[in-house]
């Protein structure tokens, strides 16, 4: 869980080998643990369920259909389901300059090739889903870096993507995933607003959303319900990787999260869209290395659970009331008629914002009430 020592935590389902065989018990042993916490959907990275296999794209390949046959079993024994699959390009060497973005043409093949296998094994397993985060997507150095044209190869592969799941009839919602930095210095899908904009400019917006992990907002430098938020209220959001992470240390720490008021909030933007479908809430988090014994690993996804039901039960009773959403509804009152109406409408010009400071003076000072808003929220989560 810390990126500064040998693992902690001993399975005795894992032998800790490379092999489809070893693979295939970890994936019995993960669906015994989907059993045992009762949820519906799972997620997956292509190298966490089967090995790579002598830097061979075809023996991987090969070794990858063997484990989604098994897991397709696992799904119809079970009636777990698929919520997302992605590919992983920020582990192997190969990817050490990038994946989509890498300087060498070869490697956005290999890359390429990665992506159109997840994207055939996850139809064959019924995701819901196709997320794409890219780890590497980004530079070290702007010394050595063409950004646009980086950026462009980046949208060119999202493109073939595109007609790719279009020809083969394909359903899952494609989703990106922001991160600002971490393993690189400067991630290109920096936050929320980066990647919007980044659709916008390259003619994607209608074909992807995005799945916000909150512990990369705060990576970011916002607020951990802040991408969710953004993203929602401009129809982006598809799902969300429920981590966490701690402020004081610098790194993507992938906790438990396990903060009710933060749980509330994002719940709350949940609910104001009607909900994720065909996202969800996921839990891409470690316990924590100093957790070993296995009855901590569920420990930390009911712990997880039961904050994100309780922020539902605080969101939907602050929804009820209504308290807090008319207050900023009364914040704005001077947009919803006259002169604000208008302006709000793109119905103005500087000559008449000018023209109506002349005949109305200074403005008067309107509290913000930030203290009164806290304390609010205060009643709903403690």
């Amino acid at each position: 869980a810390d990126p500064f020592g040998l693992p902690t935590i001993v399975h005795n389902f894992d032998n800790e080998t490379d092999t489809v065989s070893n693979a295939k018990t970890r994936a019995d042993a993960a669906f015994e643990f989907f059993n045992k916490l009762g949820v519906k959907y799972y997620t997956f990275h292509d190298r966490d369920v089967a090995p790579e296999i002598n830097n061979s794209l075809l023996q991987t390949n090969q070794a990858l259909d063997e484990v989604v046959e098994h897991l397709l079993k696992l799904q119809n024994e079970t009636g777990v389901k698929l919520l997302w699959s992605t590919q992983n390009l920020f582990s192997h060497p190969r990817y050490m300059n990038g994946a989509f973005t890498n300087p060498d043409a070869h490697v956005f093949a290999y890359a390429a090739s990665q992506v159109k296998k997840v994207l055939d094994i996850n139809h064959k397993l019924g995701g819901e889903n196709i997320v794409f985060w890219g780890g590497r997507e980004g530079y070290q150095s702007m010394l050595s870096t063409n950004i646009k044209r980086e950026i462009d190869h980046m949208a060119q592969l999202f493109k073939m993507a595109i007609k790719y799941k279009q020809q083969h009839n394909m359903t899952a919602q494609f989703l990106i995933e922001p991160k600002p930095r971490e393993p690189t210095k400067h991630q290109y899908d920096y936050d929320a607003q980066t990647t919007m904009c980044f659709l916008q400019t390259y003619n994607l917006q209608d074909h992807f959303k995005l799945n916000i992990e909150p512990n990369h907002t705060t990576l970011a430098g916002h607020d951990f319900e802040h991408d969710i938020i953004i993203a929602s209220q401009y129809g982006m959001l598809g799902s969300i990787d429920s981590n966490t992470g701690d402020p004081l240390l610098g790194w993507d720490t992938d906790q438990f999260p396990m903060d009710v008021k933060k749980a509330t909030l994002v719940m709350s933007a949940v609910i104001d869209q009607n909900g994720l479908q065909p996202g969800g809430l996921n839990f891409d988090c470690k316990v924590r290395r100093e957790s070993t014994d296995p009855e901590d690993l569920f420990i930390g996804h009911i712990g997880a659970m039961d904050t994100f039901a309780k922020g539902l039960r605080n969101a939907a009773k602050m929804k009820e009331d209504a308290l807090l959403s008319n207050m900023v509804k009364n914040r704005y009152k001077t947009f919803d008629y006259g002169f604000g109406k208008r302006l709000e409408d793109g119905e103005l010009t500087l000559d008449d914002c000018e023209a109506y400071v002349l005949d109305n003076g200074e403005p008067e000072l309107t509290s913000g009430k930030q203290e009164l808003y806290e304390m609010i929220l205060n009643r709903y989560t403690t």
